[in-house]
């Protein structure tokens, strides 16, 4: 069967619009199941009878990992590599370029956050904290900082609104626990 030109050319443009279609419809089923599988595992780590919350937490933060780049995946490895070295200054610089190729991607600015908290620089981490949360409102790490340099700081009851924030995303952390029954006691220990 022999096409004329102008036929090929509506066939193979129908063709390439199927294909662009497909791959397009596909790429959004795979973002929105992936998005409904990390609310699901969301629910299950905010729900107190969840026994392997370990496994949750895990699959959560791999998932908050990936950032669809290799040049992003690149760089937050450099970074990671250098803070485990203790080479925060390194860190800070692989995690500086992330977060300029990739500004929407919450974990970049969650690393560089954690960097600059290990480099004692509060105001910048905090700063990278409220990126985060704007990015990610469920990150239950970057409100476990705020609340540690919070409380570092002495600013009390912000340091317990982080934790509590926190602690309703993710209810099975001691630390967390621990964090809020002492902040509740000291600012008990102020009132009287």
């Amino acid at each position: 069967m022999r096409f004329s030109l102008p036929t090929l050319n509506i066939v193979v443009a129908a063709f390439s619009v199927f294909l662009l279609t497909s791959k397009t419809s596909l790429a959004l089923e795979r973002t929105v199941s992936g998005g409904e599988r990390l609310q699901e595992l969301l629910n299950r780590l905010a729900d107190p009878e969840t026994r392997n919350w370990q496994l949750v937490e895990q699959e959560i933060i791999q998932r908050w990992s990936i950032s669809g780049s290799a040049t992003a995946d690149l760089l937050l490895s450099r970074g990671m590599g250098a803070l485990q070295s203790g080479d925060t200054g390194r860190a800070i610089t692989h995690f500086t370029a992330l977060v300029d190729h990739a500004p929407e991607f919450a974990e970049g600015w969650n690393a560089r956050a954690t960097a600059y908290f290990q480099a004692g620089l509060y105001g910048p981490s905090i700063s990278d904290v409220q990126m985060v949360l704007s990015l990610n409102p469920n990150h239950f790490g970057a409100l476990t900082g705020l609340g540690i340099m919070l409380e570092e700081m002495g600013e009390l009851p912000d340091a317990l609104r982080a934790y509590r924030s926190a602690a309703a995303i993710h209810p099975h952390r001691p630390d967390i626990e621990g964090a809020i029954a002492r902040i509740e006691q000291a600012l008990e220990g102020t009132a009287l």
